[in-house]
């Protein structure tokens, strides 16, 4: 087997797929270095990222592929589920091995699990526009901690961005240890490491704006107000709004 082991990011993937193609490595198992384990064996490949390689592949797949194909192999990139860079590489593979658009080719099972995969990233996507809920702090900092199952962070932003663009705010995975922060001007990637427990309201208190508890109850009872009992089913509201996600719900606390 021949390893092929990447820093982890978008581009340095992409440089990584153009380096298969110029070292002619045959059967690649790409990964990122950081997931490297004793059990790998065979010939290592280190790629060292290179603007002008990743870009190559890029403007390559941009003459093959769809603008909205191009783009779910970024989304599908962001869902960090294990080995799928060795799908997005068969899939640029099949792409570039054919002189037709090949993209539609649900068939094809590479295809047919980059279309799959990126409906599950998006659709989680929506879910965290919808189920963040925000605190704020002494400071007037207005905080949200998600846990989502894929990495989706660079999907939501823009979307915050629009919504809350009068005041601060930080959403942070817990799940990846880091956050996007708006600043009133612009949206940055942090890597945050709390001093207290998340979980424990009784730190939080010190940290939370004094009428926070007030607004939170208002909410859970305006949430129990426009609830109706009798149409109640907890199947397709489990199916809408599944229990993972419960626990950063206020209404749900």
């Amino acid at each position: 087997m021949n390893i092929v082991l990447y820093d982890g990011s978008f581009e340095g993937l992409f440089t990584a797929f153009f380096e298969v193609y110029e070292y002619k490595i045959e059967q690649p198992f790409i990964c990122k270095e950081s997931n490297t384990s004793s059990s790998l064996f065979g010939i290592i490949h280190h790629v060292n990222f290179n603007e002008e390689k990743s870009k190559r592949v890029l403007e390559k797949l941009k003459e093959k592929l769809s603008p909205q194909s191009l783009s779910k192999l970024h989304t599908v990139y962001l869902s960090e589920i294990k080995d799928i860079e060795n799908v997005m590489f068969r899939f640029v593979q099949y792409v570039l091995a054919n002189t037709q658009s090949v993209e539609n080719n649900l068939g094809h099972p590479d295809i047919l699990l980059i279309n799959q995969t990126d409906k599950k990233v998006h659709r989680e996507k929506h879910r965290m526009e919808a189920f963040v809920r925000f605190q704020c702090t002494k400071d007037k900092l207005y905080y949200s901690i998600i846990q989502p199952d894929y990495n989706v962070l660079p999907l939501i932003k823009k979307h915050f961005e629009k919504r809350y663009a009068d005041q601060r705010w930080l959403i942070y995975d817990s799940r990846r240890k880091y956050g996007l922060y708006y600043d009133l001007e612009k949206t940055k990637e942090v890597l945050l490491n709390f001093e207290i427990d998340l979980n424990n309201k009784e730190a939080l208190k010190e940290v939370l704006d004094n009428e926070e508890e007030l607004y939170k109850t208002l909410w859970q009872q305006y949430f129990q107000s426009v609830n109706i009992k009798a149409r109640k089913n907890m199947k397709l509201h489990i199916q809408h709004m599944p229990k993972r996600y419960w626990k950063y719900l206020p209404e749900k606390q």
